[in-house]
């Protein structure tokens, strides 16, 4: 039997990597025992072979059996204008995300969640954490992407009561909705309820305080986007007169169940009441280089102890990027300056881009780690590549010179996903021809204001210059 039908065969394995990425650090003749979608056991190979004689270990040579990745915050319903956003200046989600999401059929807007979440999948992710879409239908269209594509998804429903046209009707409307949602999805095997508000203040004070608070009372967690760029902070400071986490603080929003999106721009004071009302942060390194105007000081946090994991903000669903533009953005804005030529010795980016992940976006009892009674989301990488030999650091190997192409298998809860890039109960290459045929149309639809040309018109108006 090939090692694909042995991965597929059976509601338990027993499985014998060369490495495993364990909570404290890489160990080697360490066997998981994977069994009710759970990892039933982790311990030594030869002590899982004497508890379990009836089961065949598969044994894995020179593969690295890991944590599937955390994608902290994203847009599964902007993956059909990724591109669209190259080169353009901050707040793009009024000029196109808004007016993009808003346009999107019902199909388009599924298509868009499952196309990312192929792509997440791809990169290593198996959960992403999507920040609540502003499509009609999203929310139908997105429940069922995620559960046909298998990726673990906390689904935002967003609430946003001040940007209605009847604000005093929508805020009840709203939040019978979100009740829904929250019961909905409470015991959901892949879906994790949560609840948005797109930025604070397009939420009135009750509406942010009702909406943490019925987060906090369900154990799900409630996103919104903070200090994203400096035109977000003066926009909040103009319509309310308080930074956006001053407000948050001021209704009684920021506590253990908020997640805030970049909170890029902190000042001392914000800082503080991070680290005392146990927010957490999703950090987006990607999306300060190509959309932003600063970088969080993500080791600054950690050395505090606010949870953070890292997101893609639907940059590109690659999660070794993501961790090299973690470290390296860290480096670049920070490290440089201060002397710190270690910038969190590679295994601070793994930590929050899986367990540490998992404990910022509300899920510290259920993922992001090898460990016993955790839902078995993992991948399989395989080490025989020229990239890693010689291995001498295979933590800060992972961060800096590890690749999507060397993923080998992607399991989510137990269930193999993905083998060698490709999902194995489903056509992908069907869904990429459904994209093509629905994008055109929807995007064309969209009242999109783009400020840039596209690179090759980029281009022709250079050699006219």
């Amino acid at each position: 039997m090939d090692l694909l039908s042995k991965l597929s065969s059976g509601a338990e394995l027993l499985l014998a990597p060369e490495r495993v990425l364990l909570p404290d650090g890489i160990g080697q003749d360490i066997a998981v025992l994977v069994a009710g979608g759970r990892f039933a056991r982790v311990a030594p190979l030869a002590q899982l072979r004497a508890e379990r004689p009836d089961l065949e270990a598969i044994e894995l040579p020179q593969r690295l059996l890991m944590p599937g990745l955390i994608d902290a915050h994203t847009h599964l319903t902007q993956a059909l204008g990724k591109s669209l956003a190259f080169g353009e200046p901050s707040e793009i989600f009024r000029r196109i995300w808004v007016p993009m999401e808003a346009s999107l059929r019902e199909e388009a807007a599924y298509v868009s969640a499952k196309l990312a979440s192929l792509e997440a999948l791809r990169g290593g992710f198996t959960t992403v954490v999507d920040a609540g879409t502003r499509s009609d239908e999203g929310i139908e269209a997105v429940t069922l992407a995620v559960r046909e594509a298998g990726i673990r998804c906390v689904l935002g429903l967003t609430c946003n009561d001040l940007a209605d046209p009847q604000p005093e009707q929508a805020y009840g409307r709203l939040i019978e909705r979100a009740e829904r949602h929250l019961a909905r999805f409470e015991h959901d095997a892949l879906v994790h309820p949560s609840l948005a508000v797109s930025i604070p203040e397009v939420g009135s004070d009750r509406m942010l305080a009702r909406v943490a608070a019925l987060c906090a009372e369900s154990g799900r967690v409630f996103q919104t986007h903070a200090n994203e760029h400096l035109v977000a902070v003066e926009r909040s400071l103009v319509a309310r007169g308080l930074r956006p986490i001053e407000l948050l603080e001021h209704c009684g929003a920021l506590n253990a169940s908020t997640l805030l999106a970049h909170a890029t721009l902190l000042t001392p004071r914000e800082a503080r009441l991070l680290r005392e009302r146990g927010a957490a942060v999703a950090y987006n390194p990607v999306a300060s280089v190509w959309k932003g105007n600063a970088v969080l000081d993500a080791l600054a946090l950690h050395e505090q102890g606010v949870p953070f994991g890292l997101g893609t903000d639907g940059t590109r669903y690659d999660a070794f990027r993501l961790l090299d533009a973690a470290e390296a953005m860290q480096r670049i804005a920070f490290g440089l300056a201060r002397g710190d030529s270690s910038c969190g010795g590679g295994w601070t980016w793994l930590e929050h881009g899986t367990r540490g992940g998992a404990q910022a976006v509300g899920l510290g009892s259920v993922t992001g780690a090898i460990e016993e009674g955790r839902a078995a989301d993992f991948l399989l990488l395989d080490l025989d590549v020229p990239e890693l030999q010689p291995s001498w650091d295979l933590g800060w190997e992972l961060v800096r010179l590890a690749d999507r192409s060397q993923l080998q298998a992607v399991f989510v809860a137990g269930r193999l996903r993905l083998w060698q890039g490709w999902p194995v109960d489903w056509d992908a290459r069907a869904l990429m021809r459904q994209v093509r045929e629905l994008a055109c149309e929807d995007i064309a639809r969209a009242p999109i204001q783009r400020v840039h040309p596209t690179s090759d018109e980029h281009r022709r108006r250079a050699a006219r210059r």
